[in-house]
């Protein structure tokens, strides 16, 4: 399982030009998943559905989890669209992203050579546009402690970055917290140690987003 942060799209990204008279529009979005990288590719069919063809590449996940990529050439001649499409994107570092290539032909040929170019060029181009964030790899733990540790336990989770999702305050404090997974075990001997072992640390089951 692998903790270690990646980028994503912060917002989309637009790149059109027009070669030989036919216009390439391509358009990224961050897509978590199959299924949104999937919605995506039906949205941008439905605005260009006059368009010859609307062809696609996705990295639905950790931009080197290859079980998460996908590509279609949408009619153009095999291995002229999709793949150069998908070989920017999987290059590029970036995950959960997914470009659509739309293309208005002007009625002059390509040629093979030509297509992988365009395709290829306009994903590439587009990347340079993009904005990304970094995505931190995070998971729940509940910890439990005795409200004199209360003080202690909030100066540990400033120096963690420990984010409280729920509080529940009896006899004792009862919180849910969300870590970066890479910190929980750092994080987790702190809290024994500094408590001397009174406080009582639970990991939660993983959210889904590695």
């Amino acid at each position: 399982m692998n903790d270690k942060p990646y980028l994503i799209p912060a917002q989309m990204a637009v790149y059109q030009e027009e070669i030989k008279k036919s216009l390439f529009i391509t358009q990224l979005s961050h897509t978590a998943s199959i299924d949104e990288a999937k919605a995506f590719i039906d949205t941008v069919r439905q605005q260009h559905n006059e368009a010859g063809h609307n062809c696609w590449g996705f990295v639905a996940g950790r931009p080197e989890n290859s079980m998460l990529w996908g590509f279609s050439d949408d009619r153009e001649p095999s291995g002229t669209a999709g793949k150069p499409i998908l070989s920017q994107l999987s290059g590029s570092g970036v995950g959960e992203i997914c470009a659509v290539v739309t293309r208005y032909s002007g009625g002059v040929k390509l040629g093979t050579g030509g297509l992988v170019k365009a395709y290829g060029g306009g994903v590439q181009q587009a990347l340079k546009l993009l904005q990304t964030i970094e995505k931190k790899i995070t998971t729940k733990l509940r910890l439990q402690l005795d409200y004199a540790f209360m003080p202690i336990a909030q100066a540990l989770m400033t120096q963690f970055s420990v984010l409280e999702v729920s509080a529940n305050y009896g006899e004792s404090i009862d919180l849910i917290l969300e870590i970066e997974r890479r910190q929980l075990e750092d994080f987790s001997l702190a809290v024994i140690n500094k408590s001397g072992a009174k406080a009582m640390i639970t990991p939660l089951e993983d959210n889904k987003n590695n």
